[in-house]
């Protein structure tokens, strides 16, 4: 049974930062690519990075450029994201995903989601 585990989510003041990992099981994924997601209170569920499986090709949401950082351990069929300088509006549960393709209709596996709150 394959099962995507979020952790390092919580709560962070406005400018600080946080690391997401997202752990896999039954099976590897080493040729996927793997993303993360993320959906606040009211809204849909909003793309944010993916990366393809080599590690050597990333996509960001605009707004997460330059702020977001989204890379991969296959060794440990792993999946992290360095989220620096957070903002309030950034609050929201974050979602890991991994599938086929690359970009924002990547993935078809998903994890359950760690909350990230951001204090003002």
């Amino acid at each position: 049974q394959v099962q995507l585990v979020e952790s390092g989510g919580g709560l962070v003041q406005a400018g600080g930062s946080l690391r997401l990992s997202c752990a896999a099981s039954g099976r590897h994924f080493s040729n996927y690519v793997r993303g993360w997601f993320r959906q606040a209170p009211g809204k849909g569920r909003e793309f944010v990075a993916a990366i393809n499986g080599k590690g050597d090709s990333t996509d960001y949401a605009d707004s997460m450029k330059g702020r977001f950082t989204i890379s991969r351990d296959n060794a440990k069929n792993t999946v992290y994201l360095q989220m620096n300088s957070l903002k309030p509006e950034y609050a929201a549960v974050y979602y890991c995903a991994a599938g086929p393709l690359m970009g924002r209709r990547c993935c078809n596996y998903w994890g359950q989601g760690t909350q990230v709150t951001v204090s003002s």
